[in-house]
């Protein structure tokens, strides 16, 4: 089943880059008493993702920020180091967390797992955004097709904030 507004966010493991490396984050924790603003992509570097999905979120950050979201979140299922490397490489560091979902954890327990197996990239997370308030999800937008970041962009996550 996929996750919906009204749902509390599955108690997962992501890996972020922590100072000294890789490190264990729960999600629980991470979503408890803030309000984030969560979008998944299907890859980092991968073409939307890169080009459009990303770049939208960073250039609103700060219009984001005004509308009381204490936190914006990327989730990838891709490793903490491609991860890291794809926001240092966007200039997201800093405006973006970056929430590794290397093993689709998270994106099987949210019922938003892609099978892009067929296209040699394995399995993957729908795109969407989301906000979360204190772990519960207020709402969420994924995309019919993942290749496009239309109604999970962040100028539609800024019109519902």
């Amino acid at each position: 089943m996929t996750i919906k507004a009204g749902d509390r966010i599955p108690d997962v493991t992501f890996t972020i880059m922590g100072a000294s490396g890789p490190e264990p984050l729960n999600s629980g924790g991470y979503f408890k008493g803030r309000k984030v603003v969560l979008f998944s992509v299907p890859g980092a570097f991968t073409p939307t993702c890169h080009k459009t999905h990303l770049p939208g979120f960073i250039a609103k950050a700060d219009a984001i920020a005004a509308r009381g979201v204490d936190k914006m979140a990327v989730v990838a299922v891709n490793d903490v180091f491609v991860l890291d490397a794809w926001l240092e490489a966007s200039g997201a560091k800093g405006k973006v967390d970056g929430l590794a979902d290397g093993s689709a954890v998270f994106a099987k327990a949210t019922g938003t797992e892609l099978d892009l197996e067929g296209a040699g990239l394995g399995l993957r997370s729908k795109r969407y955004a989301a906000l979360i308030d204190d772990g519960v999800v207020k709402w969420i937008d994924i995309e019919d097709n993942s290749s496009c970041a239309t109604v999970s962009s962040a100028e539609s996550a800024l019109g519902k904030l």
